[in-house]
């Protein structure tokens, strides 16, 4: 090799055993999300929605629609459940304290009265049977409404930050029967909807 001729320097090979750069994890689709301007518009497209065999649909609005728990095709809450089965439990915890510490725990004798006596032990049943119930309608809302929770899916649509002003949005859910993308947005495209989006989870 000539002095004047610089050296070539072989760069070494990766090894086999290097590890890869991690692969992003791939997102579900939550569901076709279409914005629609009033809540007429928004009642019309869920009807025609529901119409093509579409059953998975939320809707989300920046306050209460007259009908749209109906349209949706939405059951009774099943809440009330959570209330009684809760109020039944804190009646029955005040009947029972009472009772035991009455006639086991500390039977004292005042001034005549029974050791227990369902006249007497009215008010304290009362009050837990309103401090169950209360309890059973929070945490039965938090875990029906699957709460708490970080964010939502639909956060991820264009138009979300206009959600609690003047925009409504419809979304047809993945995982419902025969769900299909493209079948979907042409479906809320043909109901009026706007900015139609995949939105992923």
């Amino acid at each position: 090799m000539s002095p004047l001729e610089d050296p070539v320097i072989e760069q070494p090979e990766p090894s086999s055993g290097a590890a890869a750069a991690p692969a992003e994890p791939q997102r579900q689709i939550y569901g076709i999300v279409a914005e629609f301007e009033d809540p007429h518009e928004l009642l019309k497209a869920v009807r025609a929605v529901r119409h093509r065999g579409y059953e998975k649909l939320d809707a989300y609005t920046p306050f209460p629609v007259h009908g749209l728990d109906r349209a949706l095709g939405l059951k009774a809450s099943n809440l009330g459940w959570f209330v009684v089965g809760c109020g039944i439990m804190g009646a029955f915890a005040a009947v029972l304290l009472q009772w035991w510490t009455g006639t086991i725990g500390y039977p004292l004798v005042l001034g005549g009265k029974p050791f227990f006596a369902p006249e007497f032990a009215t008010p304290i049943t009362f009050e837990l049977t309103v401090l169950f119930s209360a309890f059973g309608a929070v945490f039965g809302m938090l875990f029906l409404n699957g709460l708490p929770r970080y964010s939502h899916p639909i956060f991820e649509h264009a138009q979300a930050s206009r959600l609690t002003d003047d925009r409504f949005l419809l979304a047809i859910e993945a995982g419902g029967e025969n769900f299909d993308a493209e079948q979907a947005i042409a479906a809320l495209e043909a109901a009026g909807g706007k900015h139609v989006e995949v939105v992923a989870e």
